[in-house]
């Protein structure tokens, strides 16, 4: 069996890979999390902000929904002068207008995890990849729940974005059919 050869040598990506990438979630704190580091990695490396992600949790407070809506203009300026993170103001004050906005969500559907698994009738998409470039940047369906992200007012959150952000909370499995994290070769 092959592994996926995206995450190298880094232990953090392999980490990642082995233990979080492509496997479910539905742990709004989690997925909220997921949103704001993809957001976090626009124009960047995923391995840039997986190496910061200690810090986001420490700066974000794990990404506790209701403490981010709640930061003022100070706190984000703090945040980004003490912290470890990527220092772009616009991706710092994205996480509290999309803390605020997934509140709305909440209240509209339930939970974070109602609203983004609706997208795939809540049942995780299972791709057969040979090769990692068989794997695409985006699908119809990232178009589609980035379209409403953006209809709703959320911060970087373009198509390529969320195809990673459904990679990350498990509604997109991607893992190369070899590889023994895939879910088809995953023992019950």
């Amino acid at each position: 069996m092959r592994v996926c050869s995206w995450p190298g040598n880094n232990s953090l990506m392999r980490k990642y890979h082995d233990e979080e990438w492509c496997i479910p979630s539905h742990d709004d704190r989690f997925i909220f999390e997921m949103l704001n580091l993809e957001g976090a990695q626009a124009g960047l490396s995923w391995s840039t902000v997986i190496n910061k992600r200690d810090q986001y949790l420490i700066a974000f407070n794990h990404f506790d929904i209701e403490y981010c809506a709640n930061l003022k203009d100070d706190d984000l300026e703090s945040i980004r002068l003490n912290y470890g993170i990527i220092k772009n103001k616009l991706k710092i004050k994205a996480v509290r207008t999309n803390a605020i906005l997934a509140l709305d969500l909440i209240k509209e559907f339930g939970c974070l995890s109602n609203f983004f698994w609706s997208f795939v009738n809540h049942q995780p998409i299972i791709n057969l990849w040979d090769k990692e470039n068989q794997m695409p940047a985006e699908t119809e369906v990232s178009q589609r729940i980035s379209n409403e992200l953006k209809k709703r007012g959320f911060k970087f959150v373009g198509s390529v974005i969320i195809y990673s952000f459904m990679q990350a909370i498990g509604m997109v499995d991607d893992h190369i059919i070899e590889c023994p994290f895939h879910s088809q070769n995953k023992r019950p």
